[in-house]
């Protein structure tokens, strides 16, 4: 496989290839209502787009499993691979026979390194317990997963099972009419409890199921702590104890954070992770998208101001207008950085490559004064069936089986990655440090990932010039509301025709 960190995906090639722009009019009102958590025991958030890094190539790389047959998987290795040293009592899942073979479309080992595995033994297992239904399993493309599904979509050739990044990343596929609800389709237990997320759900329906579950934060080196004089233990918590220890650090001779802006996804989650602190809902967030809040009012513009401040006193490395994302994330990975925003999915590698002991991980410290500053931020990845799929009892069955105890339990043991479903016993987490991960940021009291609602020409046209602007020091965090500001408005009189869709689905949200 090509190195994993190689590309990473950025939301405005992304969505300019996809169903087109997202529009949030009329949607803030409705969700005020909706509160910070949703009723699955998982958050809406992410973007995943947020977190992602496929080596860029022409064709999408065929899946291990897609090659691997049933008559190469005997009982004793599927055992094995189902519980991989984990311990269950749950009974079996029961497969049907007889289904016609089915195409799946997924990512994840691009964001999720490790996962690869997991997936090659579901489908083997889910092939051989069949009595040989086949699942050609296709790795997609980070940049094509959207735009590709939503182009075979309208040609009437898709998968029976594809992958599906939350919110809007979907939810124009919806509204196109290329996804089927679950309801009714997938086993109640898989639509209860698999973590699809209430920004999966429009007109009452649930159009996407969980794959694994993604938060949001800052990795840290407790070894380059140390030697600053600071407490491993005990990151800081507010700003001010921010940069104290940013301080503490640049005097060290380490560079405090690495990144790299030029693709814009650290523009992106820096962006949720510090707006989100002067925001009391969700609804804030939708209401500053459409205009209804303002972006010059300080406090929704502080978060940029903030960013300045960082770089102005040389914070970050030199070069991060000319790195990308992963390549900034590395040099955190390398030592050569004491910090870089990350994602919990990119943890377990982390671990390997700088050392399990050396590794820390917090959020962002608090500089906001709103009733949703302070909490970590948490989104899922997942699957959904497309309306056009040949052979959607395949699907059903194999995303019923994805969710099987068995399945999900083996996600942590083989991979150790953590799944969205919610029935996971987390007692199988024997790494304290990711125990506390999954404390936190996944059973714990957490935020939706704002960007999932952003409109698409904010993303290209506000946050991400403003977040490289201010990092390379062509703009002035004061100037950035009112850019902010004139991009809602523009947008807003480009996208008359979203409303109806979004004041739809922002019933469903208020609802939850």
């Amino acid at each position: 496989m090509s190195d994993p960190l190689a590309n990473p995906l950025t939301r405005s090639r992304l969505l300019r290839l996809g169903a087109g722009g997202a529009a949030a009019v009329a949607l803030a009102p409705l969700i005020a209502a909706c509160g910070d958590d949703d009723d699955e025991g998982t958050t809406s958030a992410a973007a995943p787009p947020t977190s992602s890094a496929a080596p860029e190539t022409s064709a999408p790389a065929t899946s291990a499993a897609a090659e691997t047959t049933a008559a190469e998987t005997t009982a004793a290795e599927t055992t094995a691979a189902a519980t991989s040293g984990a311990e269950t009592t749950a009974a079996a899942t029961t497969v049907p026979q007889g289904l016609s073979d089915g195409k799946m479309w997924w990512w994840g080992e691009q964001e999720a390194v490790g996962i690869q595995q997991w997936m090659d033994d579901t489908i083997a297992m889910f092939e051989e317990q069949s009595g040989g239904t086949k699942i050609e399993a296709t790795l997609m493309d980070t940049a094509q997963v959207v735009p590709q599904f939503t182009e075979a979509a309208a040609a009437g050739n898709v998968p029976d099972i594809q992958f599906l990044f939350n919110g809007i990343y979907h939810m124009e596929n919806v509204w196109l009419g290329y996804l089927d609800p679950l309801d009714g389709v997938l086993a109640q237990s898989t639509i209860d409890n698999g973590g699809g997320t209430v920004l999966s759900r429009y007109e009452g329906k649930n159009y996407r199921t969980g794959f694994y579950a993604i938060g949001f934060g800052l990795a840290y080196n407790k070894e380059l702590f140390s030697a600053a004089g600071l407490d491993p233990e005990t990151p800081p918590a507010t700003w001010d104890e921010f940069l104290a220890a940013c301080e503490a650090l640049k005097g060290s001779g380490v560079i405090p954070i690495g990144g790299g802006v030029k693709d814009g996804f650290l523009g992106e989650w820096y962006f949720v992770m510090s707006l989100t602190q002067n925001l009391d809902s969700p609804a804030d967030a939708l209401n500053l998208f459409i205009g209804e809040l303002d972006w010059e009012d300080p406090k929704y513009h502080e978060h940029w101001i903030k960013l300045q401040e960082l770089k102005d006193k040389g914070y970050f490395n030199d070069d991060i207008s000319s790195l990308e994302l992963y390549q900034g994330i590395q040099l955190f990975d390398t030592g050569k950085a004491a910090m870089c925003i990350n994602t919990t999915p990119a943890l377990p590698n982390s671990q390997k490559q700088l050392g399990a002991d050396k590794l820390g991980f917090m959020s962002l410290p608090t500089f906001g004064t709103g009733a949703m500053a302070g909490k970590p931020i948490t989104d899922t990845q997942g699957f959904g069936i497309p309306s056009k799929a040949e052979n959607k009892e395949t699907a059903a069955a194999f995303i019923d089986f994805m969710h099987s105890p068995e399945r999900v339990q083996a996600m942590w043991t083989t991979s150790k990655q953590i799944p969205a479903d919610t029935s996971f016993d987390a007692s199988v987490i024997d790494d304290p440090f990711l125990k506390g991960v999954y404390d936190t940021w996944v059973a714990g009291d957490r935020n939706v990932y704002i960007a999932d609602m952003m409109p698409t020409l904010f993303w290209t046209d506000a946050m991400f010039v403003i977040s490289q602007k201010i990092l390379a020091g062509e703009m002035q965090g004061s100037e950035s509301g009112k850019l902010a500001a004139e991009v809602t408005q523009k947008w807003k009189d480009q996208n008359p025709d979203t409303v109806e869709n979004y004041t739809t689905w922002g019933q469903d949200l208020a609802s939850a």
